[in-house]
């Protein structure tokens, strides 16, 4: 359990960050916070958790049996306390997939479920970074988050042509990974089993997108409402604390220091999340009220999501999936 208690360390030392930053004055402004606003937040938190858990009965449109609400609900809970409790977020699609097949799904199926919902999540992302794109055409924005804008739409732009092209020459890359691990020395046997497999997953993810148009669009319906809910906490923080700083700016903030924190492959991003979004904040309303900001932000977004997503997890996959993610040793 070392590990774990060094991740513990981590996340503890990363909620120090805003105290450092923003020191006495902003406990003041944390203290004054309306409750209200703090309880709205967090019940908005739990209208997210029923919106994937909703997405996810329609994605799997009955290939797991009768998944209830409530299931589904425990599910994506502890799918997602699994997600920013491992380093990286690589938790999140095993827990995903360890829970699903405990209602008959095969890893190929429940991966390619997985991958619908982040081509999902890729795909709006995409539209919300084009729709302040264009917003900041007819607004002065700051250095820094014009060139955090443009490196954001590159990126994501990037990604999605890659997936396009893996799309477009899919049985090339299938074929170039096998000459790959032939070089590397895996027996054609193991080869075999493991072309199996991609191409079962191939097969089940084309099955996905071959829903019907109106289910695809649900499914993006679902995660436009989810990702609008969740990226507008820290613009009702701000608001909450009498700051105007439109929706616009929070958003690309928040999506940067999120991304910036999974590239340090920290739980939760714990640490690079509050640094990145100190240095994109602090500039546009003071030192003291981006940390007052930042700290109730990641409460409300992270803290939270471990606090109510623990027991959920220890009730449905139970400890050794979590030895087995935090990469501890079973005792024998």
């Amino acid at each position: 359990m070392s590990r774990a208690w060094w991740l513990l360390l981590g996340l503890v030392g990363a909620s120090l960050i805003p105290l450092a930053l923003g020191g006495r004055e902003m406990l003041d402004q944390v203290l004054e916070f309306p409750l209200d606003s703090l309880l709205i937040m967090f019940g908005m938190i739990c209208l997210c958790w029923l919106i994937n858990a909703q997405k996810l009965r329609v994605l799997l449109n009955g290939r797991a049996g009768e998944i209830g609400q409530a299931q589904s609900v425990g599910i994506i809970m502890a799918s997602e306390f699994a997600f920013y409790a491992t380093p990286g977020g690589t938790g999140g699609p095993l827990t995903l997939m360890a829970l699903l097949a405990r209602h008959g799904m095969r890893p190929a199926q429940s991966s390619a479920i997985f991958a619908v919902d982040q081509l999902s999540d890729l795909l709006f992302f995409l539209c919300a970074l084009a729709a302040v794109l264009v917003f900041t055409l007819s607004h002065s924005v700051s250095p820094n988050l014009e060139m955090s804008l443009i490196t954001s739409g590159v990126l994501l732009g990037g990604l999605f042509f890659g997936v396009v092209l893996l799309a477009r020459f899919q049985r090339r890359v299938i074929r170039a990974n096998g000459r790959l691990l032939r070089r590397l020395g895996m027996k054609s046997r193991a080869r075999l089993h493991w072309a199996r497999k991609l191409l079962h997953f191939r097969d089940t993810l084309l099955s996905s997108l071959r829903q019907p148009r109106r289910r695809l669009a649900l499914i993006f319906f679902l995660t436009c409402c989810h990702w609008t809910l969740r990226f507008s906490v820290l613009y009702l923080v701000l608001s909450a604390m009498n700051v105007d700083l439109h929706w616009a700016w929070t958003f690309l903030i928040q999506l940067i220091s999120l991304a910036a924190g999974l590239a340090m492959l920290l739980p939760g991003g714990a640490g690079g999340t509050e640094l990145t979004s100190a240095a994109l904040l602090a500039p546009l309303v003071g030192k003291s009220t981006a940390a007052a900001a930042i700290l109730i932000w990641r409460v409300v977004t992270y803290y939270f999501y471990l606090v109510m997503g623990a027991p959920v997890f220890a009730l449905l996959a139970g400890r050794p999936l979590l030895r087995k993610l935090m990469g501890a040793r079973e005792s024998a």
